[in-house]
């Protein structure tokens, strides 16, 4: 959420960051905040002017009675409590226009949040401009990807082959986008998700499992309403919803907080299963365990001073690079473009795994810098050494989110018999096994 001081003094440029997000829909609501706002302010400067009245009128009916004690003519006191009478009067129908004023502000307040939820974050200048995500830009590449030459099998079919998966039955249970990971494929998941804890912590980065559900104003605040609608499972009669990253409770997590600066930055590290509704028909290459309403996930979360945050951006999505390319992986990194940027995110970049059955690379995670969006929207403060608050900058970034994930380790580390090789970095957590028959 933008600042509505910064809306007002550069409505051109918050107008010209919406067309660059090609959503010219919005571009009448920055004429109607602004509009809106000045209403306010009106109604403000009215009801402080309500207020003075009053207090003279008080003022006035204080002397009045003072009088009207004293006064021993009939006809006098009469008149005193006449112009009482009408003082009340005055304050009674002072009361009825304030207690207006009051509501309508009130409205005012509740449209003007509604809009400045809506209009989307100024993006970073290195953003590539374009309309959706066929315009998002390749940064770099790493590790050779291999097309092997034998015929790697679709990924169901190879964790099935190794009797590790069945969705039959989890449609039986659940329906479709669930699934039951057993056996050997199981323990693989499993021991990726330890492996990327530990990876983590060796980055400095602190370990958390924070709350799978979270209220509404939580949501609210680290995500838009779209992308809500899109992704959150609501539990019937709470204000509760399943979370759909752990990010949403991390950030949430500092809520209304005034932290100091010295202790910035928060390097976290979270665990966390995710549930997803995924509305919308998907293409033969997003079915099996690619879209799916549950997985589990090691995320990373960065709470830092404004002018850190395009540092530990850069440091975030290369921890995953790194993660990846211990398990013989190979990645490249995507940079987003405008269009394809969530309206609360700075910029993004993708990490996408090399898929050899394919032979394209796939999306197995994504860094972003989300500014002070999240923090204005949750009201997390920084105390500065000066002692002024501003807004800290929040960051997230997948580490790892299997099952996907497995579709890239199983492609990737598939041998031609059909076996799959365990790459040193993950044996410890494999109970040594080199190799899964």
């Amino acid at each position: 959420m933008l600042d509505i001081k910064f809306l007002k003094e550069n409505p051109e440029a918050v107008k010209e960051n919406i067309r660059k997000k090609f959503q010219d829909g919005k571009l009448p609501l920055v004429d109607e905040v602004i509009a809106l706002d000045e209403q306010r302010r009106k109604n403000i400067q009215s009801t402080d002017q309500l207020k003075a009245q009053r207090n003279q009128i008080s003022k006035a009916n204080g002397g009045l009675f003072g009088r009207l004690k004293k006064a021993a003519d009939d006809a006098e006191k009469a008149d005193i409590q006449a112009q009482i009478d009408e003082n009340n009067a005055k304050v009674k129908a002072n009361a009825d226009e304030m207690a207006a004023l009051d509501a309508d502000i009130q409205k005012l307040d509740a449209r003007i949040r509604e809009i400045m939820l809506t209009i989307p974050n100024i993006i970073d200048p290195s953003v590539p401009i374009g309309p959706d995500d066929s315009c998002n830009v390749e940064k770099e590449k790493f590790g050779e990807p291999v097309v092997p030459d034998f015929e790697i099998p679709y990924h169901t079919d190879i964790m099935e082959r190794l009797s590790g998966l069945d969705l039959e039955a989890a449609r039986r249970v659940a329906g479709n986008g669930f699934y039951y990971l057993m056996g050997n494929i199981a323990r693989l998941h499993s021991a990726i998700i330890s492996y990327a804890r530990d990876f983590m912590i060796g980055r400095g980065f602190t370990y958390c499992v924070p709350p799978f559900m979270i209220r509404g104003g939580i949501v609210d605040g680290v995500m838009s309403f779209a992308e809500m609608d899109a992704m959150m499972y609501k539990i019937e009669g709470e204000d509760l919803y399943l979370i759909g990253t752990s990010e949403h409770s991390m950030i949430g997590k500092f809520v209304d907080q005034i932290v100091p600066e010295k202790e910035l930055p928060y390097t976290l590290t979270s665990y966390s299963p995710c549930f997803r509704k995924e509305k919308g028909a998907h293409g033969i290459e997003e079915r099996g365990v690619y879209r799916i309403h549950q997985f589990e996930k090691q995320e990373m979360i960065v709470i830092c001073k404004p002018e850190d945050s395009n540092y530990w951006y850069d440091q975030m999505w290369k921890n995953s690079v790194d993660f990846f390319r211990t398990l013989d992986i190979p990645v490249r990194t995507l940079e987003c473009c405008s269009g394809d940027l969530a309206d609360l995110k700075v910029k993004s970049l993708d990490v996408e795994a090399w898929s050899p059955r394919q032979k394209k690379y796939f999306e197995v995670g994504s860094c972003s810098n989300l500014g002070d969006a999240q923090a204005r929207r949750l009201k997390i403060r920084v105390k500065g050494e000066d002692g002024k608050n501003y807004f800290a900058h929040t960051l997230n970034n997948t580490v790892v989110a299997p099952p996907r994930m497995l579709i890239a380790f199983l492609e990737n580390n598939l041998r031609a018999d059909g076996s799959v090789a365990i790459p040193e970095a993950l044996r410890p957590y494999m109970g040594g096994m080199t190799e899964i028959r």
